[in-house]
């Protein structure tokens, strides 16, 4: 089943969709099997004619926050599978967002992500190692911290966590995990700089030119790269006491002789 509008609403099948605003059309919420739930903050605002949920097996959850920004999201789930966007995550075209097998998409507050951007938990078909029959490709969690900017055409793949405050630059695969407050690169995704901060006044606006960190309002996450008190921050590299540097200098002048 398919509907057009957004509005409270539930079947005999316990699939039901929670939310108190104002009727919204141009939506397309197509359910499949039973006990689904969409749920949408009242003040969540979307994109007209960009809503495209769908629940394609069983006990399935899409909850999506709060926020005067624009969300234009494509969100499939399976069996099992949770959809978890928080409040004020902006994206400038259709996110792509799937989740199966019991997964779990989890994008924090704040997040700006741009144009055709994919988040999967899953591959849509399942792989085997053809000797021992074994799967190889099991659907994995994905964590995206708060403030996090996925740039264009990002591509974050399952088991991945991104901590807070990080920016993942066009075109990267994110494969593994990344700590808080880095700039990551490339296919696959690589950090190529530490204790960044940004934040999303665009450059198009007032003040034109942004030499220093002056020239913006700084919001709570701004902190260097593994500082304990940032969501991801586990993901960071970890500093090499003295004793380490000896070690490594020792071990190379050995090897050198």
């Amino acid at each position: 089943m398919t509907l057009t509008h957004l509005a409270p609403w539930a079947d005999d099948r316990g699939n039901v969709i929670e939310y108190d605003g104002p009727p919204r059309a141009d939506v397309a919420v197509t359910f499949h099997g039973s006990n689904n739930r969409l749920v949408v903050d009242a003040k969540a605002k979307i994109a007209p004619g960009a809503w495209n949920f769908t629940f394609s097996s069983n006990n399935g959850l899409i909850k999506l926050g709060a926020g005067p920004r624009l969300i234009r999201p494509s969100v499939r789930v399976g069996e099992d599978a949770r959809v978890l966007i928080g409040r004020n995550v902006n994206s400038t075209g259709k996110v792509i967002i799937t989740a199966a097998e019991g997964a779990t998409v989890r994008i924090g507050r704040g997040g700006l992500i741009a144009s055709q951007v994919e988040i999967r938990a899953d591959d849509a078909h399942a792989i085997f190692d053809v000797r021992t029959g074994q799967r190889v490709n099991h659907s994995r969690d994905i964590v995206i911290g708060p403030h996090v900017w996925l740039a264009g055409q990002v591509v974050v793949l399952g088991g991945v966590t991104i901590g807070e405050g990080s920016v993942v630059g066009v075109g990267s695969v994110v494969t593994r995990s990344l700590p808080n407050n880095v700039v990551a690169v490339g296919s696959p995704a690589a950090v190529v700089r530490r204790d960044i901060g940004w934040e999303p006044d665009p450059l198009i606006r007032e003040p034109y030119y942004k030499p220093d960190a002056s020239t913006v309002t700084k919001s709570e996450f701004w902190r260097p790269t593994g500082d304990p008190a940032a969501f991801g921050h586990e993901f960071a590299a970890p500093a090499r006491t003295p004793w380490v540097r000896r070690l490594r200098r020792a071990l190379m002048r050995r090897s050198v002789g």
